[in-house]
């Protein structure tokens, strides 16, 4: 009896100490899996550096990490500038409207318009003449726009954070890969045998795939934008190459806010040609790399479905913030991919006669 009460007593223990641990980690697990999955698809990058630096671990962590700082936080730091600087400027365009109301003419261009423009020409006219249509119309509209652009903001700046310790937990991963990736392989030898090395074998190569294809494709899709912005003459074009590169993650419609509202600006600026330019630019150019870039980059692994992506991005970054952007879509066809190759594996185990 004595020893079923010890027995009992160590399993509390061992159950309280890995509800401690989980409960520590349990903020930090969408860092460390981003950190991991940034480690697994730059892994060969990290080899010929270790082997360029003969095989010191802690200079070679070191200079990835701060590759991942040139490449991430700053221009990230920018760009949630940036987003905090047009805010302000779009509510210091818009507080005239506000305070002063519509002018008594509608644009000419916008009351020319065929088949609607009377309509909004009479619209236009009832709304300037009584200021409490006008403020209600416009507590509709900006007060949408002002908590999705706090939001975006927001999410802007935990990305910064997020990214911080994204570099952190990089450092450690890459210095001790060596340690990780042995008892990774023996515990999958241990618990799948052949099965568990496919397994973490497919894992890696899902992984890699699909953030080379995510990636690769924003990268692609944002060396086009900063073409199209050079030829029409953008200001900030870095800035918008950024930005493109990180909305280009967001399927369907991640680039079109960034090419769109140059070619808004470019219009608000008179140039209606180069207005004109960008719009065609963007949509035959930048959003069709997507089409031609990700089935080439991904073509070492399955393609995934459009919806997978979808619901990865956004879902990931309800979950787990910017970073949700990538991780979300790994996770997603890494799960698949494994479900799948395990499905497979169980029905060549079943005898011929089982199988048919």
């Amino acid at each position: 009896m004595q020893q079923r009460h010890t027995q009992y007593a160590q399993f509390a223990i061992v159950a309280a100490l890995l509800v401690g641990c989980i409960a520590v980690l349990l903020p930090f697990v969408g860092t460390l899996l981003f950190a991991i999955v940034i480690c697994v698809t730059s892994w060969p990058l990290y080899a010929r550096l270790l082997a360029a630096m003969r095989s010191r671990h802690n200079l070679a962590a070191l200079v990835m990490s701060l590759s991942l700082v040139l490449l991430l936080l700053i221009p990230m730091g920018l760009l949630a500038g940036s987003l905090s600087g047009g805010l302000e400027i779009i509510s210091r365009h818009f507080r005239p409207l506000i305070e002063n109301g519509l002018p008594a003419e509608p644009p000419a261009w916008l009351a020319n318009l065929p088949l609607v423009g009377r309509e909004i020409a009479s619209y236009w006219h009832q709304l300037a003449d009584s200021r409490e249509e006008l403020n209600k119309v416009l507590r509709q509209l900006f007060d949408p726009a002002r908590k999705v652009a706090l939001t975006t903001v927001t999410i802007f700046a935990q990305g910064l954070l997020q990214l911080l310790l994204v570099t952190f937990f990089s450092f450690f991963i890459f210095r001790d890969a060596h340690i990780y990736g042995g008892a990774l392989l023996t515990a999958a030898r241990k618990l799948g045998g052949t099965l568990g090395e496919r397994m973490l074998k497919l894992a890696r190569g899902t992984i890699t795939g699909v953030m080379v294809g995510i990636v690769g494709t924003a990268a692609a899709q944002a060396v086009v934008g900063m073409i199209g912005y050079l030829i029409a003459g953008v200001p900030a074009v870095l800035m918008l190459t950024f930005a493109t590169f990180i909305f280009a993650m967001v399927p369907v419609i991640g680039p079109t806010l960034i090419w769109g509202g140059a070619a808004l600006w470019l219009y608000e600026q008179g140039q209606t040609g180069w207005a004109i330019f960008m719009l065609l630019w963007g949509m035959l150019g930048i959003s069709s790399v997507d089409n031609f870039v990700k089935p080439v980059l991904i073509s070492r692994t399955a393609a995934q479905p459009l919806l997978l992506i979808v619901v990865g991005v956004f879902g990931g970054v309800l979950v787990f913030g910017f970073i949700g952007l990538f991780l979300g879509p790994t996770l997603l066809a890494l799960g698949q991919a494994l479900i799948r190759e395990w499905m497979v594996d169980k029905g060549s185990d079943l005898h011929p006669s089982e199988q048919a």
